[in-house]
């Protein structure tokens, strides 16, 4: 029956999709590289030159292209103007707590970007700390980071603009707000007071060629210290690799900022060199500690001389050790908290006890322990859904954490550390009713028989016909897990019949480092079967039809929604590859890329090359196949993701696709990046987009909301 329904409804969609496009020219070269032997062509090499006149001349081509059509969509507008209204709501963040002080941001509802405040209480008129809302015009400059001195009386912050991984770091007095005149430049990462607040630390890279901010790659990463009042140019280096210039290294402080804690990422490792620097002795150098690259060890908190560490060590799942500064040596760790049936997600201490983050199929739980490792309370949450926070210093009285699921909008709690009592803080007063609502969870079988979470949220009226509208997303990478959270926005999707699916394949975290791990390296093309698995449920179960399903997916997503839909265009009507790593073969030469062979493998491995190769979205499209209507989003100075990737992927297939078949879209956001830090309008705008683009290829009408 699903079948024979299906087939009529592609039948009376059939004349709403729009006439054939013809796309700006892209010129083709004959590059061909050699791998191992295998004579590889690279056609759209030219479009990696993204600050030539050439390439902008045809982003900008693309650009007029791709407006023009979506000036077409009757509805587009009127969801533009259903996205602001249901984003227009107050929102906030927890509140930290330093010298007395309290710490937070909030949104009134439509601004760019959040602006950040400060009080002497909970209770008290709160102060503006930052309103980067003033910064620039288009909301375009945000805050990317800050650190507030020991004594409460200064800020460290950072700076970013456009939504590069660059950024700048300056310092405020905080009762005057005074700006001080250093201005600190080409750094990533981190920046961290020392402990009376007469300096800095923070991690900086050599300065890129003019023009060649973007595409650079992350190289030669050092640690300097800055004294407050002095020039750049006196800066002392702490650390650096020179050694090892594709190295990256990451700086953590224990609470009392006598200690630092340096981590070392040797190229193609997931996890990292540990050392110890003594911060009370300037002349001190980095003493190696831990030294264990194919496991985690995340600092929690120190007791003296004793190093809390979260680690997968002998346990897959997690546990929590501690290891003497002294005596190192493994046979002397001891553990604290061992490994359980779920895996722990994140570990902090507060007020002298450790809260331990775990997950169960995806969703949150949170247990509480002293520091001997005596299980004190399971924390009750408000329901099955998603928890963070949890943080705080260790003479701490409180803590605050979020709860958020499909249906409950985001809400904060207090957690009264004597009692163990939770009290509502601030909850989102969000401009819908989530009743007409429902959300489940159900398990596909992949390829190999193993359950895939898959968690489906829709109207409780809607009809398992076989027709139903349906936005199926997924990341599988890096150990990230997929987990329920709430958006206002997703309503009106859900208002006009459709159905949002949110897949937890492997190669995230969902179920701890053996699923990430199962879909890492030669384990890669796992992770596309079972976005496969997904969808072919969702057809099968009756939800949907192959041309009224969409897939789409952001950064390491963007490639998985090319690799799938490469494998089976058959199986999707809509594809929506948003910053996607697509050429597998080149993406260690630009900004992060040489750190994440740790998921990928290296291309000029002999052992991995056939399979980078073998799902490569940008170098798998094939002439004469039939692909999904696609656009393909990016932005103009993403130096996570070089736009370079979308470039030349958007070219490709626009060259391959038949005369007569779906269209392809190229979307280049101006003065973005890869997606932190844009402004609130960039972003309703980009998904109103997205969404309006989808209801147009599934002949799904646009409502006139009130």
């Amino acid at each position: 029956m699903f079948r024979r329904l299906r087939l009529a409804i592609l039948f009376v969609l059939l004349p709403t999709i729009a006439a054939a496009l013809t796309y700006p020219p892209a010129r083709t070269v004959d590059q061909v590289d050699d791998y191992h032997g295998s004579q590889v062509a690279d056609p759209y090499r030219w479009l990696e030159d993204i600050g030539s006149d050439e390439v902008a001349a045809w982003v900008a081509a693309e650009s007029a292209k791709t407006s023009a059509y979506l000036d077409t969509i009757d509805g587009r507008d009127r969801l533009l103007a259903r996205f602001k209204a249901l984003s227009d709501y107050p929102r906030y963040s927890m509140p930290s707590k330093k010298a007395g002080r309290y710490f937070y941001s909030a949104n009134d509802g439509l601004q760019n970007q959040w602006v950040r405040y400060w009080a002497e209480s909970l209770d008290a008129e709160p102060k503006v700390l930052f309103d980067p809302n003033t910064w620039s015009e288009d909301g375009t400059i945000a805050l990317a980071g800050m650190d507030i001195s020991e004594d409460g009386s200064r800020v460290l912050f950072a700076r970013s603009s456009k939504g590069s991984d660059w950024v700048e770091w300056q310092v405020m007095d905080i009762d005057t707000g005074h700006v001080h005149d250093e201005l600190i430049r080409w750094s990533k990462g981190g920046g961290k007071w020392n402990a009376d607040g007469s300096g800095f630390y923070y991690e900086r890279y050599p300065e890129p060629a003019p023009g060649e901010e973007t595409q650079a790659a992350a190289r030669s990463a050092a640690v300097w210290y800055h004294r407050l009042g002095t020039s750049q140019s006196d800066d002392r280096k702490i650390f650096d690799l020179p050694e090892h210039p594709d190295w990256l290294l990451g700086l953590d402080m224990n609470e009392e900022r006598d200690l630092g804690l340096i981590t070392v990422y040797p190229r193609g490792s997931m996890f990292g060199l540990l050392s110890l620097l003594d911060l009370t002795d300037p002349g001190a150098k980095p003493t190696p500690f831990l030294q264990d690259p194919e496991h985690e060890y995340n600092y929690v908190t120190n007791v003296g001389d004793r190093l809390y560490f979260l680690t997968t060590k002998d346990a897959p799942l997690g546990r929590v050790i501690a290891v003497d500064r002294r005596h190192p040596e493994e046979a002397r760790w001891e553990t604290i908290i061992p490994e359980g049936r779920y895996p722990l997600q994140w570990v902090s201490e507060v007020g002298g006890a450790l809260f331990v983050g775990a997950l169960k199929d995806a969703r949150s739980q949170v247990l509480r322990y002293d520091l001997q490792g005596r299980l004190l309370a399971d924390v009750a949450l408000p329901g099955l859904g998603t928890v963070r926070g949890f943080r705080g210093r260790r003479d701490a009285t409180e803590t605050f954490y979020s709860y958020a699921d499909f249906l409950t909008p985001t809400t904060l709690y207090r957690y009264d550390l004597a009692t163990g009592e939770s009290s509502v803080y601030r909850r989102y007063e969000v401009p819908v009713d989530t009743s007409p609502y429902t959300s489940q969870q159900v398990f596909c079988r992949s390829v190999d028989g193993v359950a895939i979470p898959l968690f489906l949220t829709y109207r409780k009226d809607l009809v398992r016909n076989g027709t139903n509208p349906t936005m199926l997303y997924g990341y599988g990478g890096f150990g990230v897990s997929q987990q329920p959270h709430f958006s206002s926005t997703l309503t009106a999707w859900l208002d006009m019949g459709g159905v949002y699916a949110l897949a937890c394949i492997r190669g995230g975290g969902e179920y701890g480092e053996p699923w990430h791990q199962a879909g890492s390296l030669e384990g890669r093309p796992l992770t596309f079967q079972d976005m496969i698995a997904c969808a072919e449920w969702l057809v099968d179960s009756g939800y949907t039809t192959p041309h009224r399903l969409a897939l789409m997916g952001g950064s390491q997503g963007g490639m998985m929604v090319g690799a799938v839909v490469n494998a089976r265009p058959d199986l999707f009507g809509v594809s929506l590859p948003l910053v996607g790593v697509m050429d597998m073969l080149r993406f260690n030469l630009w900004g992060y890329g040489s750190a994440w062979e740790s998921d990928y493998g290296n291309p000029q491995d002999p052992a991995m090359f056939p399979v980078l190769y073998g799902y490569s979205p940008y170098h798998n499209l094939k002439e004469g196949v039939r692909y999904p209507a696609t656009m393909v989003c990016t932005a103009d100075t993403d130096d996570r993701v070089m736009p370079a990737h979308s470039f030349k992927y958007a070219a490709r297939l626009q060259a391959v696709q038949p005369a007569d078949g779906p269209p392809v879209l190229l979307r280049v956001e101006t003065r973005a990046g890869h997606g932190g830090g844009t402004p609130l309008d960039k972003s309703l705008a980009e998904y109103a987009d997205l969404y309006a683009f989808t209801a147009q290829q599934m002949g799904v009408p646009i409502p006139h909301w009130p």
